[in-house]
């Protein structure tokens, strides 16, 4: 039901709409059947779950959690004006619940966020941000960032860059502004030539650099419970922290599917952090 001004997916994929939680959580137990430890929650637009039948996105994370055999769940992805600080506090208590979001900023400037239809302002947004960190500093924080929207003059670009900087998430994903044939922004004035949104892009994706391998050091020298993976590379196994921080170890046919303790011993220049299993 959202119609961002550069969005073609309202028009491919219709009307809010979902199944019951019943069936989702039936889902979920026949995965647990499988043996797997974790599910990731997605949805076009997973905070506003439940326009069809009446229920909430909270309704949906409580009844989830309860399934037995899940070890692990993750949101995909959630819209800042719709994780509430309800949500964001049954994720601090729920030992299932992982402490890692993906919300999606597209500017960090009011005026173009106006432009581009979102619902929340710069200021909310940071707001969301504060609330996370205030019951899981330790949260895995990624953001996704549009720029060369029609109108992103430098210095609104520099609003997104500034807000950013100061709210040190540990990923960014970004993209530069495509036309989408249909979408209101086709129309709009002041377009920002390509080679300028690719300028952009690079400086957004230096600053991640910096932002992701700050936020994975911290971790060195502290333990953490590890999912190991199947797939081997070089002799390695890999998995994720709680909070989304990628590991590796060596292959332990033994440790896959998994969840380990580990210490977190140093970090590569790929952002990986060796691990050393203490059980």
């Amino acid at each position: 039901d959202y119609k961002c001004a550069y969005c073609t997916i309202h028009y491919a994929r219709g009307s809010s709409r979902n199944i019951p939680i019943a069936d989702i959580v039936a889902e979920a137990q026949k995965v647990a059947a499988t043996g797997l430890k974790e599910i990731v929650i997605t949805g076009i637009n997973t905070g506003d779950f439940g326009r069809t039948t009446g229920e909430k996105f909270i309704d949906l994370l409580r009844a989830l959690n309860q399934v037995e055999g899940i070890e692990r769940y993750r949101i995909s992805s959630i819209e800042p004006n719709l994780i509430t600080d309800e949500i964001i506090e049954f994720c601090a208590a729920s030992p299932k619940f992982q402490h890692h979001f993906h919300i999606p900023l597209q500017s960090g400037s009011d005026h173009i966020l106006g432009l581009m239809r979102r619902r929340y302002t710069s200021s909310r947004f940071a707001d969301r941000i504060e609330k996370i960190r205030s019951l899981m500093p330790d949260a895995f924080i990624g953001i996704d960032v549009i720029t060369g929207f029609p109108g992103e003059t430098e210095q609104y670009f520099q609003e997104t860059y500034a807000l950013l900087s100061r709210l040190r998430p540990a990923f960014l994903h970004i993209f530069p502004f495509s036309e989408r044939p249909g979408t209101p922004a086709v129309d709009m004035p002041d377009k920002v030539p390509s080679y300028i949104s690719t300028q952009r892009v690079a400086r957004l994706e230096e600053l991640c650099d910096e932002l992701h391998y700050e936020f994975c050091s911290k971790a060195v020298g502290s333990e953490a419970e590890v999912l190991f993976e199947s797939t081997m590379r070089g002799g390695m196994m890999y998995g994720y922290t709680g909070n989304y921080i990628r590991v590796k170890a060596p292959y332990r046919r033994d440790v896959i599917n998994r969840i380990c303790r580990v210490k977190l011993t140093a970090i590569g220049d790929d952002h990986d952090v060796m691990a050393e299993i203490l059980e």
